[in-house]
């Protein structure tokens, strides 16, 4: 396929090898082909077949719901039937989301994306099927397929639009291979305190609210400083808010100070000093 230009600008090209290739078994509308290019193109699947559809082939209302995935509809190829479709495929898995009654193997999403992966590693040229909007795939169509894919989602709820589908086992197949972490902490141009750092800080608010006679209580002092030392002890504090709340206690105590209160005094009432 030639590369073309995404959204933003962002230039569709191939992975290396041939990824698997998507097979539209007679849409009913143009507009699902162009949305089914988008979805496509965000999990790095490039390949794409239609097998005799309704409106014909091309449609300009496909192009317009690409939003930017046009290499994907340019390339895209046109079959009468699904046997000519796959006649070049070495495997063949078809999407079903209502039970057959075939003995094969049925896999998630997930599992088939692995599968997908791993056919793809092997240079073997692999196709998913999904089937008309109205009532999926037809048992003739899943008699060329080796292996059925299904989404175990809501039972009393379980209906996709086209590219829902497909968006499903592209975002699967691409994170196959995705090395981002599965849980990160954003942080931007400041770094997580270190222990010693928070220790600091913890110390000095614990002897200003000593000072301040927060703590006054000896009984609960020891519960409430573990308290505090557990709050700020649970997340991974920056070091960045470890200045700005240095900054905090170092505010509230020279207020103390301005208005004659020294350390061990006991704190005003709060409505003493409303207006």
């Amino acid at each position: 396929m030639t590369g073309g230009r995404g959204e933003g600008g962002a230039l569709l090209t191939p992975p290396p090898g041939e990824s698997p290739i998507v097979v539209l078994v007679r849409p009913q509308m143009a507009r699902n082909i162009g949305t089914t290019a988008r979805a496509m193109a965000n999990g790095g699947l490039f390949h794409l077949r239609v097998v005799a559809p309704r409106d014909g082939w091309p449609q300009p209302e496909a192009y317009a719901a690409a939003s930017g995935a046009d290499a994907i509809l340019d390339a895209a190829t046109v079959f009468p039937d699904v046997a000519s479709a796959v006649a070049d495929c070495h495997r063949t898995l078809g999407t079903c989301p209502r039970p057959r009654h075939v003995i094969i193997p049925v896999l998630d999403a997930r599992a088939a994306a692995a599968e997908l992966r791993a056919v793809n590693a092997r240079s073997l040229r692999v196709a998913v099927l999904f089937g008309p909007e109205r009532a999926g795939l037809e048992a003739d169509d899943l008699a060329h397929c080796d292996t059925l894919v299904r989404y175990p989602l809501n039972p009393q709820h379980n209906s996709l639009n086209l590219a829902q589908a497909v968006m499903i086992l592209a975002y699967e197949w691409w994170m196959q291979a995705e090395a981002t972490p599965p849980r990160d902490f954003q942080t931007h141009e400041t770094r997580i305190a270190t222990k010693g750092e928070l220790e600091n800080f913890l110390t000095r608010l614990v002897d200003e609210l000593d000072a301040a006679g927060f703590l006054h209580n000896p009984p609960k002092r020891p519960g409430m400083v573990r308290n505090l030392r557990h709050w700020f002890q649970r997340g991974e504090v920056t070091e960045q808010e470890l200045r700005t709340l240095h900054g905090v206690v170092t505010e509230l105590a020279r207020g103390r100070m301005v208005r004659g209160r020294f350390a061990g005094d006991v704190p005003p009432p709060p409505w003493e000093d409303a207006e």
